[in-house]
């Protein structure tokens, strides 16, 4: 005979032991985070925030990205301090011009993203060994005035004995998408480009490596994501699991090889040949220039308001103390 004790008990058991599946299922069905995000230009430069898309660790961290492509920092820090972003990917001068301006909407960065600039130096004749005085009288194809790209330019020009302002002609007046066309057309003899038209330039034999601006100047922290001081203070989860989605992505990138890279990269890249976009991925590798932990460092960002002060956009007097720019909660517990 059936022991009903049993039957129940064990009926018991199996109903307890689906609570937790249950609850999970609960919790799980949550809806998620609807996030706009708004990177400032489409580069591989960015690639752990791509991976972070491709792998799925923004879904699993609660979010769903909707993302934008502004194409200027001007035009990225412009929707984010209008609240047509939530999230936003821009060169921390952004940061400072608003901290140093009357704007009542101030913005944080909370996760830093990569530690130099991302631009390479390109030419329109083969060298067998660059010397940056070959820049001398010539045209350099740069980019917008008070960018960090030109910033960094001007920067690694000075520390090689060359004056932006009277060694050279700056072509800085070509938006973002027509930049490449403007080489093709023949604009400038010297040019720089982010990753990966550098590469897609070389492997079309429309120009030719001359040097890293990133490496020629240094660590200092260039580009890092932001938001606004109330969209932080109100939404600390968000940013918590944004920072923890970036921090795996750099995680995974930081030991890919450069062909699986270059396979996430393929679909925000529609057009650029994969072996370019493996040697751009080889590149950035090599060079350091994807930061492996998503904490912004102080001394880089001291750094970083150095080349704006030699740059003649921010007075020495409104440096932003570190403290005023940067939260960094998020990134030391990012998991």
């Amino acid at each position: 005979m059936l022991d009903r004790r049993r039957v129940v008990g064990g009926g018991l058991a199996a109903v307890g032991s689906l609570t937790v599946p249950l609850s999970r299922a609960f919790a799980q069905a949550k809806p998620p985070v609807k996030i706009r995000y708004n990177e400032v230009v489409r580069s591989t430069l960015y690639t752990p925030a791509y991976v972070a898309m491709t792998k799925g660790y923004f879904t699993d961290a609660g979010l769903d990205v909707a993302m934008t492509t502004a194409n200027g920092g001007d035009k990225s820090i412009a929707a984010l301090v209008s609240g047509a972003a939530d999230i936003a990917l821009i060169g921390p001068e952004t940061a400072i011009y608003v901290q140093t301006s009357d704007s009542p909407t101030k913005v944080r960065m909370f996760c830093g993203l990569t530690s130099t600039d991302g631009f390479m130096l390109l030419g329109r004749e083969k060298a067998d060994k660059f010397d940056w005085k070959m820049l001398k009288g010539k045209d350099v194809l740069g980019f917008r005035p008070g960018s960090t790209p030109l910033l960094f330019l001007e920067a690694a020009m000075r520390k090689n004995g060359i004056d932006p302002q009277t060694d050279v002609k700056l072509i800085n007046n070509i938006g973002v998408p027509a930049r490449v066309g403007a080489w093709l057309a023949g604009q400038g003899q010297f040019g720089i480009f982010i990753e990966p038209d550098a590469a897609q330039l070389e492997l079309d034999g429309k120009g030719y490596f001359m040097a890293s601006v990133g490496e020629t100047v240094g660590f200092a922290d260039y580009t890092a994501f932001m938001a606004t001081e109330k969209y932080i203070h109100d939404n600390p989860a968000v940013i918590q699991n944004w920072t923890d989605a970036i921090a795996n992505g750099m995680k995974w990138t930081a030991s890919a090889p450069a062909a699986e890279i270059a396979a996430v990269l393929k679909d925000y890249f529609p057009g650029v040949n994969q072996q370019a976009l493996v040697a751009a991925a080889q590149r950035y590798q090599r060079l350091k220039i994807w930061k492996t932990a998503p904490v912004i460092d102080p001394d880089a960002m001291e750094r970083f308001q150095d080349i704006l002060v030699q740059g003649h956009v921010l007075d020495p007097g409104k440096r932003v103390a570190f403290q005023n720019l940067v939260t960094n909660e998020y990134a030391k517990k990012a998991k």
